[in-house]
């Protein structure tokens, strides 16, 4: 007996047979069961899924003998003839080769006369987005009102390209993908009625690489079992259709994780030495980071990921983030596509295994944004965020507490008096706070104090200087150096000055008002009336202010060599501003 490939003779025969496609099973079952006949049906679908099946087995359940039924006998001459694609009432044509108008008037032709010897006469037409405009245009006529005893079934993998006049007039069937369980386990009985042994994972590699069809899954089947003499396995697979494997994926990633580039690119040169090509290579990278992208995103299911979870190692699922799977899957994806027009694809294909030895160091610009928000803020209240392992390999550095390093000084003379007690090691240390010899307050540093200083504290982090305009503020910052310098000279030791600005103008003292009005130079007010209605020191400083406002000149010139204060808010803005320019940052 001639050989039969295995897609052929495992065709379904029975619509309880046809696997992955229940709803059309079902539906069918019962418009067939209660007489419910159309006149034309769509079928569409992916490749190798049961499309062209499915139109023969619904012309075997219209035909045969003791039909229409759902059950059909496949005993019967119809049956039989169907079956083996002889019936002269049952007529497949390729769309794909007869797709002109002249094709089209035979069948309009053919459909006036009965079937010989069938209840039907069945018209398969398979690939049928392949006819042009114009045949589509004469077949919507018969399409419409066909005689009573003609049944058309359309055939397609590109329903889009079906003209939507023919659509309309047809009952259309959505087929789907076969799951990859559905064809491995339909493997394995094929391997079993051969008589073959066969590895669960090779079969689950071929289910895989089948991408839902069928038709595929067993044609690949049928070249694995002929050079697996009798025994089928992933190994052998892997040799002879010069296949990468997930487990050399993972021995280069390793490499790339210790940064051993040139034991990754050696492994790579090993895989190409030994006939894989190179785009076998990007195809199988570009599914082992869309595998691990899916694992990081919560996804189990080997039917979707196209692996089992326990082939990827916990360090590498735990080494990248989602940013940085989703830019190596875009670089192999990329890559793909370039090397058509590469100058050497094995070129390519290295320098984009020298580009994964960085992958941990690639950022997005949102995750950009994001670390320097939190480094601002970190700035503004005087702490330190732990750093991200994934994008630096030193440890975190954790903030440390105030009052830790107050409880060192302490429990060393506590030692001494322990272990020698005549000894008074512990006396000098009490002396240092006497060293500073001058008081660090706003009267003694006003000569060397930034203008605009309304308040000085003494805290524990250093000397801060209270500022109740924005503006002087500014000015502080540029300066602060220069004034840290001053404040350590004139106190005889070092201390940190930090500038802070506070709105509240409660808070400053009233004592320091009077000296600042006492440095600017008063000259003769022009509105005596606010003077004599508040005597206090408040009022007093307003009315100089006002009145220097009214002398600042307007030009601009004039404006860059008056006093910082003598000049109104909106001159003051206007320098922030001009400033701000020049050194590149913007105020959030």
């Amino acid at each position: 007996m001639a050989y039969e490939v295995t897609a052929t003779r495992k065709r379904p025969q029975r619509f309880e047979d046809l696997v992955g496609q229940e709803f059309v099973v079902s539906t069918l079952r019962n418009a067939i069961e209660q007489g419910r006949i159309a006149h034309a049906y769509l079928f569409s679908g992916p490749r190798g899924v049961g499309k062209t099946t499915s139109a023969r087995l619904l012309a075997k359940a219209l035909n045969c003998v003791h039909g229409p039924t759902a059950e059909p006998c496949d005993e019967c001459d119809n049956c039989r003839g169907i079956a083996k694609g002889s019936s002269l009432d049952v007529i497949e044509i390729d769309g794909a080769s007869n797709t002109g108008v002249n094709d089209v008037r035979v069948i309009k032709e053919e459909v006036m006369f009965p079937p010989t010897s069938s209840r039907y006469k069945i018209y398969i037409i398979d690939e049928v987005h392949m006819l042009s405009q114009s045949a589509f245009n004469a077949l919507l006529k018969t399409i419409e009102e066909p005689p009573e005893y003609v049944v058309f079934i359309f055939a397609t993998t590109e329903t889009q390209k079906v003209p939507a006049t023919i659509r309309s007039r047809c009952q259309q069937f959505n087929f789907q993908l076969i799951p990859l369980e559905t064809i491995k386990g339909l493997l394995e009985q094929a391997a079993s009625e051969m008589g073959i042994e066969a590895d669960s994972d090779a079969l689950f590699w071929i289910a895989k690489e089948a991408t839902g069809s069928m038709r595929d899954a067993y044609t690949l089947f049928d070249q694995v079992v002929a050079f697996s003499n009798g025994k089928i396995t992933l190994a052998q697979i892997r040799e002879k259709l010069g296949l990468v494997g997930i487990d050399r994926i993972n021995d280069i990633m390793k490499d790339v994780l210790a940064k051993n580039q040139s034991s990754s690119l050696d492994k790579v040169h090993a895989l190409l030495a030994r006939g894989v090509s190179i785009e076998q290579i990007i195809k199988d990278f570009s599914d082992y980071f869309r595998s691990l992208l899916l694992i990081k995103k919560g996804v189990r299911s080997e039917n979707v990921l196209g692996e089992q979870v326990q082939s990827f190692p916990a360090e590498i699922q735990n080494a990248f983030n989602e940013e940085q799977l989703e830019a190596a899957l875009d670089m192999f994806l990329n890559l793909y596509r370039d090397i058509r027009y590469s100058l050497n694809p094995r070129f390519e294909l290295e320098l984009a295994m020298s580009k994964l030895s960085k992958l941990r160091y690639v950022a997005s610009t949102a995750s950009i944004i994001e670390q320097l928000a939190r480094l601002k803020n970190d700035l503004i209240n005087g702490t330190i965020s732990p750093l991200n392992p994934i994008l630096a390999d030193q440890k975190t550095v954790q903030p440390e507490a105030p009052s830790a390093p107050a409880p060192q000084p302490a429990a060393q003379p506590e030692v001494a008096e322990k272990e020698e007690k005549p000894t008074p090691a512990p006396e000098p240390v009490k002396e240092e706070p006497e060293a500073p010899k001058t008081e660090l307050t706003l009267e003694a540093l006003k000569d060397i104090l930034p203008v605009g200083t309304k308040e000085v504290r003494n805290t524990d982090d250093g000397l801060v200087l209270v500022f109740d305009d924005r503006f002087y503020h500014k000015m502080a910052i540029r300066s602060l150096e220069e004034t840290k310098e001053k404040v350590s000279k004139k106190a005889g030791y070092e201390v940190n000055v930090i500038s802070s600005y506070s709105e509240s103008k409660a808070e400053i003292p009233v004592q320091e008002a009077p000296p600042a009005v006492k440095e600017e130079p008063i000259e003769t007010p022009a509105e005596p009336e606010p003077a004599a209605q508040a005597p206090a020191e408040e009022p007093e400083q307003e009315t100089v202010e006002n009145a220097s406002e009214a002398e600042v000149p307007e030009d601009t010139a004039e404006l860059t060599s008056a006093p910082i204060s003598k000049m109104n808010d909106e001159q003051k803005n206007l320098i922030s501003d001009i400033l701000l320019c020049f050194d590149g940052r913007e105020e959030r």
